[in-house]
């Protein structure tokens, strides 16, 4: 199920059906007509939710705010107005709504779903590990808050694995602009950019080639007792890797003159997550 069916879901639950219990208890009650424009306000949001006209729901939603702002509606209503907008991805007027949301009603009992939802809203806005880097950490720090301050949720598992999908990215730019400064022959910078992996992100997926360039760059330089420290990391935990292979052909006694070996571009890991960005 994509994430905007299930965040539809949960909006539904909070309003949707309570809505219509409302709506046959005060239709007796002819004179608190205040409270029937509320009523009717939000069923038109709905209405045109459905139909695909986010601006006029919005707009529907915002509207039973400022007609009862005391009610249990208007939080609900704003929610309503967020994902409106989310739906036809227009993630900015989605944050502007949660944020207000989160300012607004403090002690709601859904403020975990509107932290969810803008850190969902941030991360969906993730095209590009080279660029996106903004989006990244916000998604991330959102992400971490969901986990820490309300863990027994569905919304902190989800969190939890998308964590880990976010630290793949950053180790994915961080290898990226390694070998952007080893193919320049700028070894410092480089050597401190595949540091970073091994130090930060050693459960990614890129911690194996940022070993093995360890020791290419530190032989390279003439640090052998660095060369053989990191190759000893790579084979004491990746002994079968083609990269522990080729770390010990530069450490081996008939190895001259070690040359680097051409990056291997991979493809993008926003491509093989493709899918679970939806």
């Amino acid at each position: 199920m994509k994430y905007h069916n299930y965040l539809l879901i949960i909006l539904i639950i909070f309003g949707f059906y309570s809505c219509s219990e409302k709506e046959e208890k005060i239709s007796v009650i002819k004179e608190n007509n205040l409270e029937m424009q509320m009523i009717e306000a939000y069923n038109e949001g709905l209405k045109e939710l459905n139909k695909g006209d986010i601006f006029f729901a919005a707009k529907k939603f915002n509207e039973v705010e400022l007609l009862y702002p005391q009610s249990i509606w208007a939080p609900r209503s704003n929610l309503m107005a967020a994902y409106a907008y989310y739906t036809q991805l227009y993630y900015q007027d989605a944050i502007l709504e949660l944020e207000r949301f989160l300012e607004k009603y403090q002690n709601h009992p859904n403020r975990d779903y509107a932290y969810y939802f803008i850190a969902i809203c941030h991360y969906n806005q993730i095209v590009d590990e080279k660029k996106d880097l903004g989006e990244i950490i916000k998604s991330k720090q959102y992400f971490q808050l969901i986990v820490k301050n309300y863990p027994n949720t569905d919304f902190a598992e989800d969190a939890q694995f998308k964590l880990g999908l976010i630290e793949e990215v950053l180790a994915s730019k961080e290898l990226y602009l390694a070998n952007y400064y080893l193919e320049r022959e700028k070894w410092i910078p480089a050597m401190n950019r595949y540091k970073k992996i091994v130090e930060d992100y050693q459960t990614t997926i890129y911690i194996e080639e940022a070993l093995y360039r360890l020791v290419e760059l530190n032989y390279k330089l003439g640090l052998i007792d660095e060369s053989k420290k990191y190759s000893a990391v790579l084979g004491y935990n990746y002994q079968s890797s083609d990269w522990y292979e080729r770390s010990y052909k530069i450490l081996n006694k008939n190895y001259k003159k070690p040359e680097l070996i051409k990056h291997e571009k991979k493809s993008s890991l926003l491509e093989k997550f493709k899918d679970l960005l939806k």
